[in-house]
């Protein structure tokens, strides 16, 4: 399939067929990720991307998911991501959903009219890592937007009809920093009201410059029970209108799964018990844990 580098996808996009119709990452300098640091941004070239599709085709043609990578593949011209949006549903008769990653300045970078035109063309949906909802939290991982472009960019993409997931990673603000990392997180996702949310816990590779703090001891990693706690006051004072949560990712010590707000108060319940009762055997242990 022509990759190049390591492949990354949210995990909701397990079954979809990967298409890399952009190398990197666009951004590219958050501190806690390592994901696109060996590459340098590039859009593929439409003879590239042609090939690729050719080749997705001639595997699974029944394909009904596919997920345009790599980390900032929205940042293409819309005239290109449309021409790819109308050879994919050409090409696979039985696709349903299209998914791409959205960098928040990329996303405030297309107006209105281009992403409600993408929705026209087949894009479903978008992933937008908002990380935290803290200014100097941002500020300091170097996101590249203010807390206010972040909901600016989330209520862009579901303002023009795409379904929006939002990814949010407990522990981002270290020791120092916990209360408010979970308090205004959760008035920025209320405020953007996506239709997905993701919680992360934060995991670092040797080589993430913010590892950099954690040795220096400028940055405190949180225990397993305080990243526990972090999520309960988020989720606590989360305001949505219908919103499917997941912490299910390799990183999380405590699988969950609900709909909010609905299942708010067995969610909280839920997460009481185990920090009450510290029951570790609740947890998923480290070794299990991943990126």
């Amino acid at each position: 399939m022509f990759y190049e580098g390591k492949i990354f996808r949210p995990p909701s996009e397990a079954k979809s067929i990967i298409l890399q119709i952009t190398v990197g990452c666009r951004h590219n300098a958050c501190t806690f990720c390592t994901m696109y640091k060996d590459k340098s941004f590039r859009i593929k070239s439409r003879t590239e991307i042609h090939e690729i599709i050719a080749i997705a085709q001639a595997q699974d043609s029944d394909a009904e998911r596919i997920f345009l990578a790599d980390g900032d593949a929205i940042a293409v011209d819309n005239s290109l991501l449309i021409e790819i949006l109308d050879q994919l549903y050409k090409k696979f008769p039985r696709l349903k959903r299209v998914g791409i990653y959205g960098g928040p300045k990329d996303i405030l970078a297309k107006s209105p009219e281009e992403l409600a035109e993408l929705k026209t063309h087949g894009l479903t949906i978008v992933y937008l890592g908002v990380e935290s909802g803290n200014e100097g939290i941002l500020s300091s991982v170097c996101k590249g937007v203010s807390a206010l472009e972040m909901i600016e960019a989330g209520q862009k993409v579901k303002s023009s009809g795409l379904t929006l997931s939002c990814t949010v990673i407990i522990g981002l603000g270290g020791k120092a920093h916990s209360h408010e990392h979970a308090t205004d997180t959760a008035q920025v996702i209320s405020k953007i009201d996506p239709e997905y949310l993701g919680a992360l816990t934060l995991m670092l590779e040797p080589e993430a410059p913010l590892t950099k703090a954690i040795k220096n001891g400028s940055f405190q990693i949180l225990t397993p029970f305080e990243s526990l706690s972090e999520l309960r006051t988020l989720l606590s004072e989360l305001k949505v209108s219908n919103c499917v949560f997941r912490s299910n990712h390799a990183s999380n010590y405590l699988p969950l799964r609900a709909t909010l707000p609905q299942d708010r108060n067995a969610l909280l319940q839920t997460l009481d018990s185990v920090i009450d009762n510290q029951t570790l055997e609740r947890l998923r242990p480290d070794y299990w844990r991943g990126l």
